[in-house]
């Protein structure tokens, strides 16, 4: 190896190693704290059971499972009554999470829809500040 080549491997090494150190290290709270809420979501053909109903402000994961014998699907309402998000085709015996960011306080409603019709079988969700 000449001296030049030698010279460039090391610069490389050394620029690597450096911006390596200056990366922000995410701590366990960081990372907990992005997570947001997670809601279970019990579907089936007569009822939509949440397992909590009110969260913060912020990302709110509802894990969908369909314990029913439709495929159903899951809408969050607004508080104004638009549509936030939904999830669609959800078979009997599987689980979809639908991932929300609910940016602004008030009284959600989040819908369960078996056999994908209907306005669905509603459960008032309220998001804090």
């Amino acid at each position: 190896m000449t001296p030049r080549s030698a010279a460039a491997v090391l610069a490389a090494v050394l620029i690597g190693a450096g911006a390596s150190g200056c990366a922000a290290k995410e701590s366990a709270t960081d990372s907990a704290a992005g997570a947001g809420t997670e809601v279970s979501v019990n579907a089936t053909d007569t009822g939509c059971a949440l397992s909590v109903a009110e969260a913060t402000v912020g990302p709110v994961t509802f894990a969908v499972t369909n314990n029913g014998t439709k495929v159903t699907e899951l809408y969050v309402y607004g508080p104004g009554g638009g549509v936030v998000d939904e999830v669609e085709n959800i078979s009997p015996g599987l689980k979809r999470d639908l991932k929300v960011e609910l940016a602004e306080p008030g009284t959600y409603s989040v819908a369960c829809k078996p056999g994908m019709v209907g306005d669905g079988i509603r459960a008032d969700f309220t998001v804090k500040g």
